[in-house]
């Protein structure tokens, strides 16, 4: 057998420095604070990111839609748009980070973020091996819950899905390393208290919404430490919520059982592992309508990003078809993103007018070509609609 000693002495290095930074980050979880009260703010900054591909189209339309619903407040000063430039891929490779310094300033100058896709370069792809700008935003800006609606009245699917943004196969995603030409690591990261937080997140959300079931979705048979706590803390959590049901669900039967028509009607809200929670969401989504239907919400306690769930799409830019993206994935971040902010009653306004728009009369249909609506001729719809009602 070959000697590995010096290929473990170098393993080991490198995995002594990824614990070293989990740990701290546990430490600044345990000093954190409550929640940001937007209502005492005397202006809410919302930070506009275009990311790059189709991302500045459909960003752009979804502050359009969003200063027109807003229109009196922003005149007001009660809420304000910065541009925040940068964020492309070619920004940060030539930077050499997910999110470069100056933009990354700039966030956090921001209450909230509207953020359109970003690419992300794989392995073999001739780019760098930068990491997620999602990821990278998520982790500085401890964006802890990524919160996925996915509703589909008349097939009785109303679903919202709690995915842990900020640890599992995520978390440390670009800390993974080759040991030798034949072995590689990757790490899967769980805490107490990111799993708590995610946890209470949820269930305070079906106590205040009246859902009275929330499914934990796990691997906890096979992966049986990372899962196995991730599951063990959630339960903790749910006790302190006994008018609500908990089930548990292995992250492959559920991907099953979404498609089935009889159980899951079933399902209120999903709570998962960062992993599961990406997959998941993605398929849930096709119910909708297609990814590029869904919007999300990044919440922490200081700050909060909104963004669509779908990548850049760039080839639909080198095909010339950009100005045919479908903007309602940002349209519907934009709902969450006035709920969040404790506008209510605009973001049920706005629903309501995506809802007629995409799925009532639908005047405007986009296909993503020329056979199809533009971007910007569905924001205009919607604003259209927005008026009339």
């Amino acid at each position: 057998m070959q000697n590995y000693h010096k290929e473990l002495e170098l393993a080991c290095e490198k995995f002594r420095k990824v614990l070293e930074g989990q740990l701290k980050r546990v430490e600044d979880m345990k000093s954190q604070g409550d929640f940001v009260d937007y209502s005492t703010l005397e202006t809410i900054k919302i930070g506009v990111c275009g990311g790059d591909g189709i991302g500045p189209v459909i960003t752009a339309q979804a502050r359009r839609v969003l200063e027109f619903i807003l229109k009196d407040l922003v005149e007001a000063g009660k809420v304000s748009f910065v541009d925040i430039e940068g964020l492309t891929i070619e920004n940060r490779i030539q930077k050499g980070k997910a999110i470069p310094d100056d933009v990354m300033e700039a966030l956090k100058v921001c209450h909230i973020i509207l953020k359109g896709p970003t690419t992300t370069p794989q392995k073999g792809s001739g780019m760098p091996n930068i990491e997620s700008a999602n990821v990278a935003m998520r982790k500085a800006l401890d964006l802890f819950a990524n919160i996925r609606p996915v509703k589909v009245p008349e097939e009785g699917i109303n679903w919202t899905i709690f995915r842990e943004n900020t640890e599992g196969g995520y978390a440390v995603g670009s800390s993974g390393f080759n040991v030798t030409d034949d072995l590689a690591v990757d790490f899967t990261i769980t805490t107490k208290q990111g799993s708590d937080r995610i946890a209470r997140l949820a269930y305070d959300y079906a106590r205040k919404n009246g859902l009275g079931r929330v499914s934990l979705v796990t691997k906890a048979n096979v992966i049986k430490t990372t899962d196995g706590n991730f599951l063990e803390d959630c339960h903790k959590v749910a006790d302190l919520y006994p008018e609500i049901i908990t089930d548990e669900w292995y992250a492959d039967i559920m991907t099953a059982k979404l498609v089935d028509k009889k159980r899951r009607k079933d399902f209120k809200v999903l709570l998962l592992p960062n992993l599961y929670g990406d997959i998941i969401s993605d398929e849930a989504a096709e119910f909708q309508g297609g990814v590029g239907t869904a919007g999300c919400a990044n919440i922490g306690k200081k700050y909060a990003m909104f963004e669509a769930i779908h990548g850049s799409a760039p080839r639909m830019v080198t095909e010339g078809r950009a100005k045919y993206a479908d903007p309602c994935s940002m349209l519907r971040a934009c709902v969450m993103l006035l709920s969040h902010i404790g506008l209510q009653d605009r973001a049920d306004k706005l629903e309501r007018a995506l809802d007629i728009c995409s799925f009532e009369e639908k005047k405007y249909v986009i296909t993503g070509r020329d056979t199809g609506a533009t971007c910007d001729e569905f924001g205009d719809y919607v604003m259209q609609t927005l008026t009339s009602l």
